[in-house]
C-alpha cells in the first residue's frame, strides 16, 4: 500500500512531499517526490501517552483504544495498578488479555505500589517477589511509578527488590515525586527511577530535568500541568514526554495528545522538538514496538490536515487503518466484568462527624481546581448537634468520607473538605486512588448515606444526589471501576452527571469526580483521607480531625 503527502520527517528535520509504501505492516519504502496534492495533508509518526492509567477513563483498554485511535494516539505506556489495587496478579492480567483485542500497543507496567501505602486498605498486595515475576512477562515492559518516595530515600528492602528486579532486565523505573527537591531528589533519581510526571511548576520540572530525569509533561481531568510546564519542551527538548495521566471519557471525546500538541505549537514551541515529545521519545525511553516512520519500522502513522491543529485525519498501526475522519473502525469487544466489592448499605449514624473534646477548630482539606495536591486549612465550625459537627454550605466545609469496600461493615473514616461548593446533596464514586475504596463528599449525613448506598447496590460506580429524591448512578461493574458500555454513550451519561452534579448541587470544580476520587491517594500533598483516617501526607503520618487552636 501506499499513500502521498507531505512527510514530517522528525529524524532529519526537514518536511517534503513524499510517497509512504508499506507492505506486511511495515514500511517498505519513503520517496521523496516533486510536489504532493493541495489537499494531501501531512503524515507523521503516531502520537503516545507516556503514562497513563486505562481504567480512569472507566474503559477497558479494547473500548479505550477505540476511542483514543480517533485521536492519533497509537500507543500508550499504561500503569494498571489501579484495577492490580482491586484484584492483584489477576486484574493486571485482564487488562493484558483485553488488551490483547486491540491493534493500539498497550506498554503495561508492573505496578509497584499495591497498596499505595500502609496507611490504607486495598483488595491486594503485590510483594518484591510477585512483582520481580511480573517483570518478567515478555508483555510487562517497565516498573511502574514508585510513589513510596520515602520507602527509596531509607532504602526500604522491599522497595529496592522492586527497583532491582527492574533493572536487572533492563526495564526502565518511573517515577512519582511530587515536590520532591534537592538532595532527597537526587538520592531517589540516583536509585534507579529516569521519569517524573509529578511535576506542578515550572521550578521544580528545571531542577529535575537538570538531574537528567524525563519529565512527563501531564495534562488530564484533574491535574493540568501543561501551563507550569511548557517552557521545557524549548529548555530541555530531548527530556520531555506529554502524558495523561488519568482522563475520564468525556474528555478523551475531545481529544488526547494531538491536544497537547496543538497547544505547544500555538506557545511558539518548535515543531520537530514538540513532536518528537509526543512521538519519539516514549517509543525510544521505554522501546516501544512502535514505528517511528523510517524504512523498515512498523507502518504506524498518522494523516493530519495541518500542523497547527492536529486534526487527524486518518491513524494507521500495522499498516491497518484504524480511524478515519473523527471515526474509529475498529470493532468493540465483549468484556467480562471481574470485581471485588463486598461493602454493605450503611445508615445515617454511619456518617457523623462527633467530637472526641470540643474543639471548634478543625484540620480541613483545602481542594484546588485542576491540581490533585491538596492544603490544609482551620476550618470553624459554626454549629455542633448533640456533639456531632456539622457541615456549613455558606462556608463550603463539608463532610468527606472514605468507607472500606473490602470488608462488609468496617467503620467509615470522616473529615472535612472544601472545593467543591456543593449547595445540597452529596457525591461518592469507587474510583478512589488508589485502593479504591468509597470516598464520598455531601453536606449532610442523610446524603452521604443516600449517594453512598447507591454505589454499593450498583457494585462500584460513580453517583450523585440531590438530597431531595433524586439520585444518579453510572454503574462500573468491572473492578468498580470500568464499564462495559460503548465509550461514546459512557461519555454521554458522565457528561450528563457530571453536569448535573454542578447545576443541580451546585459543584464549582471543573471535574467533580476526578478531584474527588484523588481525595484518598496518600502519597500525594498534603491532607488525604484513607479508610483509615485522615492522613498527612508530609508528616507520613494520621493527623486528628480535631486541631487544639494555639493562640
Amino acid at each position: 500500500m501506499q499513500l502521498l503527502a507531505n512527510f514530517v520527517d522528525l529524524s532529519q528535520r526537514r518536511i517534503y512531499p513524499a510517497e509512504i509504501i508499506w507492505a506486511d505492516g511495515r514500511i517498505t519504502a519513503i520517496r521523496e517526490v516533486a510536489k504532493a496534492p493541495s489537499d494531501a495533508g501531512y503524515i507523521l509518526p503516531g502520537f503516545v501517552d507516556a503514562h497513563v492509567h486505562v481504567e480512569s477513563s472507566m474503559l477497558p483498554p479494547s473500548e479505550f483504544a477505540r476511542m483514543a485511535v480517533v485521536h492519533g494516539t497509537v500507543a500508550t505506556v499504561s500503569d494498571p495498578h489501579e484495577i492490580a489495587n482491586v484484584l492483584g496478579a489477576d486484574g493486571v492480567q485482564f487488562m493484558l488479555d483485553d488488551a490483547a483485542h486491540s491493534p493500539l500497543k498497550f506498554c503495561f507496567g508492573a505496578p509497584s505500589c499495591v497498596p499505595a501505602t500502609s496507611f490504607e486498605t486495598a483488595g491486594a498486595v503485590l510483594n518484591a517477589a510477585e512483582v520481580a515475576q511480573m517483570l518478567q512477562h515478555p508483555d510487562i515492559g517497565y516498573l511502574s511509578e514508585m510513589m513510596n518516595f520515602p520507602g527509596v530515600l531509607h532504602q526500604d528492602a522491599e522497595v529496592m527488590a522492586k527497583i532491582a528486579a527492574a533493572s536487572r532486565l533492563g526495564k526502565p523505573v518511573d517515577g512519582h515525586a511530587p515536590g520532591l527537591r534537592g538532595e532527597d531528589a537526587r538520592c531517589y533519581f540516583a536509585a534507579g527511577i529516569s521519569t517524573d510526571h509529578e511535576c506542578f511548576s515550572l521550578e521544580e520540572g528545571r531542577e529535575k530535568a537538570a538531574m537528567g530525569v524525563k519529565i512527563l509533561i501531564r495534562e488530564g481531568s484533574a491535574a493540568r500541568n501543561f501551563e507550569a510546564l511548557w517552557p521545557l519542551i524549548q529548555e530541555y527538548p530531548d527530556r520531555v514526554m506529554f502524558c495523561s495521566d488519568d482522563k475520564h471519557p468525556d474528555d478523551l471525546v475531545q481529544g488526547h495528545i494531538n491536544q497537547l500538541v496543538a497547544r505547544a505549537i500555538a506557545k511558539g514551541c518548535d515543531l520537530f522538538d514538540t513532536l518528537r515529545a509526543a512521538c519519539l521519545h516514549p517509543v525510544e525511553h521505554y522501546r516501544l514496538p512502535v514505528g517511528c516512520l523510517q524504512p523498515a519500522d512498523p507502518a504506524d502513522f498518522i494523516l493530519v490536515s495541518d500542523l497547527k491543529h492536529f486534526q487527524v485525519r486518518e491513524t494507521w498501526i500495522n499498516g491497518v487503518k484504524v480511524a478515519e475522519n473523527g471515526q474509529t473502525l475498529l470493532e468493540k469487544q465483549s468484556v467480562e466484568a471481574p470485581n471485588q466489592f463486598l461493602a454493605q448499605p450503611r445508615t445515617a449514624a454511619d456518617f457523623r462527624l462527633f467530637h472526641q473534646f470540643y474543639c471548634p477548630y478543625l484540620r480541613v482539606i483545602r481542594v484546588y481546581d485542576g491540581e490533585i495536591v491538596t492544603g490544609e486549612e482551620e476550618g470553624s465550625v459554626s454549629e455542633m448537634r448533640s456533639g456531632q459537627y456539622m457541615p456549613d454550605v455558606q462556608q463550603d466545609l463539608l463532610y468527606i468520607t472514605v468507607l472500606n469496600r473490602y470488608t462488609a461493615n468496617a467503620k467509615p473514616a470522616l473529615g472535612m473538605v472544601k472545593g467543591f461548593g456543593l449547595q445540597k446533596g452529596a457525591l461518592a464514586s469507587s474510583v478512589a486512588h488508589d485502593s479504591h475504596n468509597i470516598v464520598a463528599v455531601g453536606t449532610s449525613d442523610e446524603a452521604l448515606t443516600t449517594v453512598i448506598n447507591a454505589v454499593i447496590t450498583a457494585r462500584g460506580g460513580v453517583a450523585a444526589t440531590n438530597g431531595e429524591g433524586e439520585t444518579r448512578v453510572l454503574p462500573l461493574p468491572i473492578a468498580g471501576l470500568m464499564s462495559q458500555s460503548d465509550g461514546w454513550e459512557l461519555a454521554g451519561t458522565y457528561a450528563e452527571l457530571d453536569a448535573w452534579v454542578k447545576s443541580e448541587l451546585g459543584c464549582v470544580l471543573r471535574a467533580p469526580f476526578m478531584s474527588l476520587s484523588f481525595l484518598a491517594l496518600p502519597v500525594i500533598p498534603k491532607l488525604k483521607m484513607t479508610d483509615r483516617g485522615l492522613f498527612d501526607v508530609e508528616r507520613f503520618d494520621y493527623v486528628e480531625v480535631e486541631k487544639a487552636y494555639e493562640q
